[in-house]
């Protein structure tokens, strides 16, 4: 079945913040850039055990989260790649940001699980693509690709 997914850029409009999403990549390879590149193009996220086992974690913790596209670009149209949306505010002070960081991060700031990275979407860099929440704009965009 078809899901409706939203760019990450969109959310935190909607949102009116800065948002965190995680995103999911195939683990870091020893091989040269090119046949690297083929393989995050050929990465199979739904064969990722750490996707199944952030999201078990945030529904166990009860932190809400749907799955989301990357910064909308006019310029191309990437595919869906398992990002998700975290609903809960980058704020440092927030034991809800203090829980997912820990989980995700280790001590020294680098990624608990090397096949996934929790970023940020900064509202002020979603508000460039402001134009993408007029009615009918993608309907206008997709005519022209």
């Amino acid at each position: 079945m078809p899901m409706l997914i939203e760019h990450i850029d969109a959310i935190a409009r909607q949102k009116k913040r800065d948002v965190l999403y995680v995103e999911f990549h195939p683990p870091v390879s020893d091989k040269p850039n090119d046949e690297a590149c083929i393989d995050f193009f050929d990465f199979d996220w739904k064969a990722r055990p750490v996707r199944q086992h952030v999201i078990d974690w945030l529904n166990t913790q009860g932190i809400g989260w749907q799955c989301c596209g990357s910064f909308a670009d006019v310029d191309q149209m990437g595919g869906y790649r398992g990002q998700i949306y975290v609903d809960v505010p980058f704020d440092n002070e927030l034991p809800a940001f203090q829980s997912l960081q820990t989980f995700l991060e280790l001590p020294d700031g680098s990624m608990r699980y090397p096949e996934a990275d929790l970023c940020c979407c900064p509202l002020e860099l979603a508000k460039k693509n402001t134009a993408h929440d007029e009615p009918g704009f993608w309907e206008r965009w997709a005519e022209t690709f």
